[in-house]
């Protein structure tokens, strides 16, 4: 028998890195401080990443 496919995981939509506040969009994330604007810093529970250049951000345990 052939195996069942697994359901891919869906990716956040392009909406979820805005915000709209008064009538004005704001950029929700961080762009990397090396790599400059356009990059995004991915976003982990413990720390902001870089895909690009490596780049790390960690966060402090609560």
């Amino acid at each position: 028998m052939a195996a069942k496919k697994k359901a891919k995981a869906k990716k956040p939509g392009r909406g979820t890195y805005y915000s709209v506040s008064g009538g004005k969009v704001a950029f929700s994330r961080k762009f990397c401080p090396r790599c400059g604007p356009g990059i995004i810093l991915a976003e982990h529970p413990d720390r902001a990443a870089c895909g690009k250049c490596g780049y790390t951000e960690f966060r402090k345990a609560a």
